[in-house]
């Protein structure tokens, strides 16, 4: 394997076909993607976002930003559950952990601990962001990546294969890049990652392989060493 500790950054609309709420095929489809990959032995920790339950920018229009935001972690974590369970369900032991204290549900986060979990082959789970308001899941990604000394982050996308000069739905003369250095994706404007979690990777040399998950055996081929996607690095 060319990895041997990765975090993989979801987007919450991968657990729904319908643009909201959580649905148990799509959630059940990534979760096998997800249990072929620790199959290979990879120590594999997971963020996933809100944007399936809670946008904060949307629904949260005339609240407090602090407020809306943390909603919006609550709403990381009873994702981060529903993939525990299909995950679970499938054989692949799983932990969640929690930036936020829900003892009843999960583990709060403990550095330490997670650490002991991937040692001993299991799924972690991040939910509940950073703790903090402001801050997105891009940046919980980055940061937990570091903390638990992954050597990439992978970011899933849902039919996008990599990283285009635009929106290649949109814009078919769109280039796709294969290779791509931090400063490019700042200076471009490119829609990866937001500016933080992005200028917190180029601070600690973390490498960024964003692809399509839902590509059978991508995951798989990238833990591998295969080229797919766009590499972002320095």
């Amino acid at each position: 394997m060319r990895y041997k500790r990765v975090l993989l950054k979801l987007s919450g609309e991968f657990l729904t076909s319908t643009g909201f709420g959580i649905q148990p095929g799509p959630t059940k489809a990534l979760a096998e993607e997800i249990a072929q990959a620790h199959g290979t032995g990879v120590q594999l920790s997971v963020v996933v976002g809100a944007g399936n339950l809670w946008r904060g920018a949307k629904q949260g229009v005339g609240m407090d930003r602090a407020t809306a935001d943390y909603i919006g972690m609550l709403a990381t974590i009873m994702n981060s559950l529903a993939l525990q369970d299909a995950l679970e369900s499938l054989g692949v032991p799983t932990r969640v952990q929690t930036a936020l204290t829900i003892s009843q549900v999960a583990e709060p986060y403990i550095r330490r601990r997670a650490l002991r979990h991937l040692e001993k082959g299991r799924v972690v789970i991040f939910g509940g962001g950073t703790g903090n308001p402001f801050f997105t899941t891009d940046t919980t990604a980055a940061l937990r990546g570091l903390e638990v000394g992954a050597e990439v982050v992978l970011m899933a996308k849902n039919k996008v294969d990599g990283v285009y000069s635009d929106d290649p739905l949109k814009n078919p003369s769109a280039q796709r890049y294969d290779i791509l250095s931090y400063m490019d994706v700042l200076n471009q404007g490119l829609q990866v990652m937001d500016a933080t979690a992005i200028s917190l990777c180029m601070d600690k040399k973390l490498p960024i392989v964003v692809f399509d998950i839902f590509q059978p055996g991508n995951l798989v081929r990238i833990i591998q060493g295969d080229q797919v996607g766009t590499l972002i690095h320095g």
